[in-house]
């Protein structure tokens, strides 16, 4: 059993990118998917450029599809709006499931697409269920028209008007 202390000393390693301790503390049995201070588990709060740090929690059975409370977004969301291919995947082969919505209703592909990093938008296509899927912009369902036009990866004939 650990406490909140050794919840918060694994998440702090694990955003910092600290390796060596992330080991330790997942070596003395620190629960992997216990939320810190913030209610955060380490794996939502891991630094996204160091991708062992993704190997190591997953090994130890973090869970990759733990959804923020207050936004809905998963790791996979955060390493596909920031453009950490690598980290993404990471995560999609240890089970992320990147058809997972934030309470706005976008995909990790949508935030991909949105900010440019073509070649997440290259990994996520195959791996998401329906890639036209809408959001809720506004209130609104507002039609994926980013990936359509994100360097032309999807045929124009598979991107629907706007409705």
């Amino acid at each position: 059993m650990t406490d909140s202390t050794d919840a918060d000393e694994l998440a702090n390693a694990s955003a910092r990118g600290d390796l060596r301790v992330v080991q330790m503390l997942l070596q003395s049995g620190v629960n992997v998917n216990q939320r810190n201070t913030y209610g955060r588990t380490p794996l939502q709060v891991m630094k996204l450029g160091y991708p062992a740090i993704a190997v190591e929690l997953l090994r130890a059975n973090a869970n990759p599809n733990e959804q923020d409370i207050s936004l809905g977004v998963t790791i996979a969301h955060d390493a596909a709006r920031e453009g950490f291919l690598e980290t993404l995947m990471v995560l999609t082969e240890n089970g992320a499931d990147v058809n997972l919505q934030d309470h706005r209703g976008n995909l990790p592909l949508h935030l991909a697409a949105r900010e440019g990093h073509l070649d997440i938008v290259r990994h996520l296509i195959d791996l998401t269920i329906d890639p036209l899927v809408r959001n809720k912009e506004g209130g609104k369902a507002v039609p994926f028209l980013p990936v359509c036009t994100a360097g032309n990866i999807l045929s124009s004939s598979s991107c629907g008007s706007p409705q």
